[in-house]
């Protein structure tokens, strides 16, 4: 195995065992918490709005602003209001009756004498028809609230419970769960007590918010109207076999947070506190409730998805991999959510997120790494634009090529073996190299690349492999830009005590096929054609013309200024047919 392969083999393992590392230690200490819970509100949400599923009836009886407005006492004194409530019920033949009223900790018969009999004694009755569950809180500091010591001793054993359920610390609540006591006591609830008295023993879980329509309410002044008409057939149709709670439904009035909107009257999260028992009541007499799934199972899923850091360096290969991978989890977490299991699935995603995100990075970054190194070391071989075009894979290294319209520049320096035979090896390349250092920055500027250096000579093309707008344009002005350099260049010689150089330029233009020429060990990127040869023509023809820069109509016609630009007519060149040519700086 090479070097190269084992590096790469080590990083991939490494990769995968940092992800699933990271994924094992979100897991083991809940960091995924929050995110996890917003990620369950959004699965609640959509299981209710597309795969809706039954649960079991649970009657709200609403203490709402009409019946309120019916009953001139406070809420504290309306022994009477469900005194009557408790006797209808025992005509309609409820499954329990929970009262999420809470009731007065002292007694009002000095008030009204013999106020607190028909409550107590209603409450004795139902008792023996129905499971009867009354409510207790606690005070602002946290502390029991006491009831009126009567009403606890007419409830009996298992008949209170407290109107409370965990909140989460976002504020919402999720959970059913009895551990509220100091150091997680459990203490009896509301729909905990109704439960059992129905002869199911609840467990702690989450709430299923996916189960169940929209709760409606029956108020209680309409309750009472058909008790007092008689009407027991209604009372029979809307209660007979159903556990029944009692609460306020009013406005701004004990209300709480929940995942989604309960209420079939409001589209609005933060419902009436009724309506969190009544739902948690049909999830623990229903399906029970929701039960997390192991954290080793997290933990699995967590490292199944650090291997996607092991997938293909192509991106488009890795993002479906992601996406397959990311909708299996999620599928999966809203299957087992659905059939009563809680599985967390952040810290999977997450996971999986950083193995396909940090692979891609990686590879991005070992890409621009391996730019940077081969600009560094070839960019003095290529000009820059075939150096881009090799780098972002554009340019592929098969041989052949493809037919563009460019334009073709040759650049000769005159005299120049005459001048070679005076001077050193090492002057000649110093000569060189001086005058090429400007040239190649001129044609490089203009959008042009150099393709070869022929002794004292230079091709370039122009439109290739950066397409330009007009490369005979570009071209003509680059070799404008050259003999003007060359004039200071011979202005610098002169003062140095050397003698001046002059140099012919021939442009053509025209379609050429454009690509790699050579042999599969060693290629040269280049122009091949007719418009290649006859520009190294017109190159060689300013010597018999006496114009420093010669081209062909082709690149007359092309120029938006052809001023300083005379016509030289057909001109027979060497092995082709004769050419209309022009020329420019008249020597």
């Amino acid at each position: 195995m090479s070097w190269v392969k084992r590096v790469s083999r080590i990083t991939a393992i490494a990769g995968v065992i940092c992800l699933a590392l990271i994924g094992i230690v979100v897991t083991s200490l809940n960091l995924s918490e929050p995110l996890d819970r917003k990620l369950l509100d959004a699965e609640f949400r959509l299981l209710r709005a597309n795969f809706p599923r039954p649960a079991p009836e649970v009657v709200v009886v609403g203490v709402d602003e009409a019946t309120v407005a019916q009953f001139y006492e406070p809420i504290t004194l309306w022994h009477p209001h469900i005194a009557k409530l408790l006797t209808a019920m025992m005509q309609a033949k409820p499954a329990a009756v929970g009262i999420d009223l809470v009731l007065p900790d002292r007694s009002y018969d000095r008030v009204v004498p013999g106020y607190d009999v028909a409550l107590l004694k209603s409450i004795v009755q139902a008792r023996r028809a129905f499971p009867v569950v009354l409510a207790l809180t606690i005070d602002p500091t946290g502390k029991p609230r006491p009831i009126h010591r009567p009403f606890l001793t007419a409830a009996g054993d298992g008949g209170t419970g407290y109107a409370l359920l965990p909140v989460d610390a976002d504020g919402i609540v999720r959970r059913f769960d009895e551990r509220l006591g100091e150091g997680g006591a459990a203490v009896p609830t509301l729909v905990g007590q109704i439960s059992r008295r129905l002869g199911i023993e609840p467990e702690p879980g989450l709430i299923d918010y996916g189960r169940g329509a929209a709760f409606d309410y029956l108020p209680l002044h309409r309750v009472l109207e058909w008790f007092d008409s008689g009407k027991q057939l209604e009372l029979e149709r809307a209660f007979a076999g159903k556990p029944v709670l009692l609460g306020v439904v009013l406005p701004f009035d004990d209300r709480q947070s929940l995942p989604v909107a309960l209420a079939a009257w409001e589209q609005n999260t933060r419902i009436p506190g009724v309506l969190l028992h009544a739902q948690a009541l049909r999830t623990l007499i229903g399906h029970g409730s929701i039960q997390p799934a192991a954290s080793t199972l997290v933990m699995l899923l967590s490292v199944a998805a650090a291997f996607l850091w092991m997938t293909p360096a192509r991106r488009l290969i890795a993002l479906l991999a992601f996406s397959i991978a990311v909708t299996a989890i999620l599928f999966a977490s809203i299957w087992l959510l659905s059939a009563g299991w809680f599985l967390p699935v952040v810290a999977p995603l997450g996971v999986a997120c950083f193995a396909v995100g940090g692979r891609i990075a990686y590879e991005a970054l070992l890409q621009l790494r391996e730019r940077r190194r081969l600009r560094s070391a070839f960019a003095g071989y290529v000009s820059p634009p075939i150096m881009d075009e090799i780098l972002t894979g554009q340019l592929q290294p098969d041989l052949g090529g493809t037919s563009k319209y460019v334009c073709v520049m040759f650049a000769d320096i005159r005299g120049y073996t005459t001048r070679s035979e005076s001077m050193t090896p090492h002057a000649v390349i110093a000569f060189l190299n001086r005058y090429f250092e400007q040239v190649v920055r001129i044609i490089h500027a203009r959008g042009g690349s150099v393709v070869s250096f022929m002794g004292d000579g230079i091709m370039a093309i122009f439109g290739a492999p950066k397409p330009l707008a007009n490369p005979c344009a570009e071209a003509f002005a680059a070799a404008r830009e050259m003999l003007d350099y060359v004039r200071q260049f011979n202005t610098d010689t002169r003062a140095a005590g050397e003698m001046p150089i002059e140099i012919g330029i021939g442009l053509h233009g025209g379609e050429e096929v454009v690509g790699h020429v050579g042999s599969t060990m060693r290629h040269d990127y280049s122009a091949i054609g007719d418009v290649t040869n006859v520009a190294a023509r017109l190159e060689s023809l300013t010597k018999e013309v006496a114009y420093r820069l010669v081209f062909s109509k082709t690149v007359a016609d092309e120029l938006p200024d052809p001023q300083r630009v005379t016509s030289l007519g057909p001109v027979a060149i060497k092995g082709h047919s004769p050419v209309e040519v022009y020329g420019y700086d008249k020597i």
